[in-house]
């Protein structure tokens, strides 16, 4: 994997910020784009643009090839059988929530169990909580070890025989945990439930291959993994997909209309109403390509050894908590002492260096982690163990400062 190379290829990485050369560790909120994938959008936009699978005109057939050429990508991407288990979403909230109206509503009842973590991001809280007001099921959590992670144990004692929905991330955004998905959807496959998972902080950063993890469901989105935002995925065991009724009506998704009653188009198309994301997802095609070339394992292997670098840089440090396990993927999400973590960002900013600080669409982690918030850097393929250097450097220089205030 050549580092220099790959950093070439994202040209908003090589420009200063507040005088001082930009170090962007908040790849877990949005990574940035290589050249191939700026290129295809500006393409499609300067010679393909057009509505896709309407018009018999050689722009409409060019942007409908390369938008299920796209699909294609995505399928072959996750190791799916057909890409007919393949929906374009907004993004991982929405590919989500389409299993939550679409498939829970319909399939949940009083007396029911969905069971969660308290590691989940917002996006796979709220749209279960919903659920539930709705149908009168009742929502459980898998409890959290003090090191962040959960035991199949717990899992096993937790899924019950009234549980129907098991919804948990790949990988946390705050902790780094990386969850057994695969033994996780055994227990819920022997209590008849379902299993939900949240890739989006997964499909960015490993190999994922969905029959593999033995998944119903998997979302993720494009701007975490190089694609433009917008733009994200549902993945779906053909037999749900083809059972669930859509929850998004209008054109595109549907077979005939009359004055009273409609029908839909099968699979994908039934739960893409509306002009599609057109050029997201061929950016998204080619955001597949490009790490496609560099290889998923060399990507996976590449943030482990930064994110080992990393922590053995922030172990050494007196006055800092890290949160989450050793063993994680590759992000640190962290706090110093009397500094407060927005404090931290704005200080690390000024040198030029992107971190993100708040409660990262987790407060119900926050409340166990007992903090308000904490401060994340996240790595990805173009980071370096320079950026980590500059990252501890910026964090000593925080620490003077706010003991000089102190």
């Amino acid at each position: 994997m050549d580092l220099h190379a790959i950093r070439q290829e994202f040209p908003i990485l090589h420009q200063e910020v507040n005088g001082h050369p930009l170090v962007y560790l908040d790849s877990s909120a949005t990574s940035q784009k290589p050249r191939s994938v700026i290129e295809a959008v500006d393409s499609y936009y300067r010679q393909d643009n057009s509505n896709v699978h309407r018009g018999v005109h050689t722009l409409g057939t060019r942007a409908t090839e390369n938008y299920e050429g796209a699909r294609e990508k995505v399928r072959k991407f996750i190791n799916a059988d057909s890409t007919k288990q393949v929906i374009f979403t907004r993004g991982t909230t929405t590919a989500i929530n389409t299993v939550a109206h679409s498939y829970g509503r319909a399939n949940l009842s009083s007396g029911d169990e969905i069971v969660l973590t308290q590691m989940e991001h917002h996006s796979n809280i709220i749209p279960w909580q919903q659920v539930a007001k709705a149908t009168g099921a009742e929502l459980k959590y898998i409890p959290l070890q003090p090191d962040g992670t959960i035991t199949l144990e717990d899992a096993a004692k937790t899924i019950t025989a009234n549980t129907k929905i098991v919804a948990i991330s790949h990988v946390s955004n705050v902790l780094g945990t990386v969850n057994p998905i695969n033994e996780v959807a055994e227990l819920a496959h022997k209590q008849d439930a379902v299993i939900v998972v949240d890739g989006a902080q997964g499909a960015p950063h490993m190999k994922i291959d969905v029959e593999d993890l033995n998944c119903d469901f998997y979302a993720f989105s494009g701007h975490k993994m190089c694609a433009p935002t917008g733009i994200g995925v549902l993945y779906g065991r053909k037999t749900l997909l083809e059972n669930m009724e859509p929850f998004e009506f209008g054109g595109e998704m549907i077979d005939f209309v009359n004055l009273y009653d409609s029908t839909w188009k099968e699979l994908p198309w039934k739960f893409e109403g509306g002009t599609p994301i057109i050029a997201g997802a061929i950016g998204l095609g080619a955001a597949i390509d490009f790490l496609n070339e560099v290889g998923m394992d060399n990507i996976t292997k590449h943030e482990q050894k930064i994110v080992s670098y990393a922590m053995e840089k922030f172990q050494a440090l007196d006055g800092i908590t890290i949160f989450g396990p050793q063993e994680r993927a590759g992000l640190i999400t962290f706090n110093l002492d009397d500094v407060h973590p927005h404090d931290t960002a704005t200080v690390l900013d000024a040198e030029g260096i992107a971190v993100r600080a708040g409660h990262h669409c987790a407060q119900p982690l926050m409340r166990w982690l007992e903090v308000t918030a904490t401060a994340r850097a996240s790595f990805y393929l173009y980071n370096t163990e320079e950026d980590v250097d500059r990252l501890v450097e910026g964090l000593l220089k925080t620490k003077e400062y706010f003991g000089d205030v102190f």
